[in-house]
């Protein structure tokens, strides 16, 4: 269980489908509530997929292009206190993706893949926390609660999409930044927690 909860609260900060939340709402505000509910599944399901297909192949490209998964784990770091700092930052980028690119897929006719499962909910910091929870000791039944991990993470993000009307009106502007800060605080913690594991590991070899 403790690898459950491990996998599950360290994906969702990074995840953070909360942060999807208004662009969601914005591409999809034309959309019937069915529409809406198609959508958000698909791009669920494309979440779990990303998640799944970086544990366990991850491993196996790392290996081909020969990069050390310490050195992965203090790049994804660095890259998640990156993220962590747009969320800690008034007025900062709390967006994964460009304007431009918003705009652009307004005229797409699916946008459960891209850019809603990714960049936006899958992106390149959750890939990197799937690729190094991956080790050689793990057993059958540990990959099993992992996988089970990703998929309660899956099923967090569609509630939370699917409740992203309520939750705006409730939360409002300011709830929203409270709430923003809060997972940047989170996702900063991890990030320096992977640096930190990594540059012991990496003493110790």
């Amino acid at each position: 269980m403790d690898i459950l909860l491990a996998t599950f609260t360290t994906l969702f900060s990074v995840v953070n489908p909360f942060g999807a939340m208004p662009v969601f709402l914005s591409l999809t505000e034309s959309d019937t509530a069915a529409e809406r509910a198609n959508i958000g599944l698909k791009a669920c399901l494309s979440v779990l997929a990303v998640l799944s297909v970086s544990f366990f192949a991850g491993q196996y490209v790392l290996n081909f292009f020969g990069i050390n998964i310490h050195h992965l784990r203090i790049a994804g770091g660095i890259l998640l206190m990156r993220s962590a700092f747009d969320l800690l930052t008034p007025g900062g980028n709390r967006t994964k993706v460009s304007q431009e690119t918003i705009e652009a897929s307004r005229e797409k006719d699916d946008i459960s893949f891209t850019p809603l499962a990714m960049p936006m909910l899958s992106g390149p910091g959750a890939i990197a926390v799937c690729i190094s929870l991956y080790t050689k000791k793990l057993t059958y039944g540990d990959m099993g609660l992992i996988f089970a991990g990703f998929v309660l993470v899956a099923l967090a993000v569609y509630i939370i999409l699917m409740s992203s009307l309520r939750l705006t009106r409730f939360l409002g502007r300011p709830g929203l930044a409270a709430l923003a800060r809060i997972m940047g605080f989170i996702t900063l913690a991890i990030g320096v927690n992977f640096i930190m594991t990594a540059i012991k590991a990496l003493f110790v070899d």
